[in-house]
């Protein structure tokens, strides 16, 4: 789905309810640079996922429906699949990008995937680009996932590998950290990096209903923004579309400029001339949901 890091609140948890709201707004605003910087990971788990002609597919925090877009070109007019996303201007804007591309086997829904049956179910397979992450009973959600899926369906989600793997995310924070003070982390809280235990995401499937499931790291360079931004730019999308705008909101504006200096000159020094870029590591999650008795 999402980058993940639009908002969150105090105690640094994030919850798909946020979704509905600030979050997905400010999503909204920013969703082509967002979507540029986080394609190469779609692009790649969509390849890993191998989506056949004629299958039948929910995509899970769909955002504003670039996989879904996606997903429906390789299933073909004889499959189809329904985006989910639980915030409503997401939704809107991904249900007008697939009328002006002319995609007719595709539809979406405004709902919580921890508790809907999207219309359709159970489903071939289940996809998810950084949108499980969020859920505030995690177990009981997934259990939802698995009960969108026939037996021996598939699941094919990324999320984001712990923080200390992103260098693209602790060198932000920690230009922040040189200006406020920093809610503590709270392990596996609602959020982008809530999955990166691969041992509690293995707990959590087994939990669901799905089989052993294959975990494979996905590497490579964050581009701050999308591939072609500079410095300045790089900072200006961080202040705007990721969550720093919001720690940052209580800092006077010469506190605000400190953040924005500091910034540019910490992505000066990760120019190239493909943009601002820094490591990144997600994990590809595989599964087949299990026999129900």
């Amino acid at each position: 789905m999402k980058d993940d890091l639009t908002s969150a609140s105090d105690d640094g948890a994030l919850t798909a309810s946020d979704w509905a709201g600030a979050s997905g707004g400010r999503w909204l605003a920013n969703l082509d640079s967002l979507e540029r910087m986080i394609e190469p990971i779609g692009t790649a788990l969509l390849s890993h996922a191998g989506y056949r002609q004629g299958e039948s597919v929910v995509d899970i925090g769909c955002g504003g429906g670039w996989t879904t877009r996606q997903i429906a070109r390789a299933v073909g007019p004889e499959g189809g699949v329904v985006g989910v996303d639980i915030s409503p201007v997401l939704i809107g804007a991904a249900r007008e990008r697939a009328r002006d591309e002319e995609i007719a086997n595709i539809a979406f829904e405004v709902a919580d995937a921890a508790s809907v049956m999207p219309a359709g179910a159970p489903f071939d397979r289940l996809f998810s680009r950084f949108g499980s992450m969020f859920f505030a009973v995690p177990y009981a959600a997934f259990a939802n996932l698995r009960r969108m899926l026939v037996n021996g369906g598939r699941l094919d989600i990324a999320v984001w590998a712990p923080p200390g793997e992103n260098p693209w995310f602790t060198a932000m924070m920690s230009v922040l950290a040189r200006h406020v003070e920093l809610p503590p982390p709270v392990p596996r809280a609602p959020g982008p990096f809530a999955l990166g235990e691969t041992d509690y995401v293995r707990d959590l499937l087994g939990n669901a209903g799905f089989d052993e499931p294959d975990i494979i790291a996905w590497e490579g360079t964050q581009y701050i923004g999308g591939r072609g931004n500079g410095a300045e730019e790089a900072a200006s999308f961080t202040l705007e579309s990721l969550h720093i705008g919001d720690l940052i909101k209580n800092l006077d504006p010469s506190g605000q400029a400190a953040v924005r200096d500091d910034l540019i000159r910490m992505f000066a020094g990760r120019e190239t001339p493909e943009g601002v870029g820094l490591p990144s590591k997600a994990l590809f999650v595989t599964a087949y949901a299990g026999r129900t008795a």
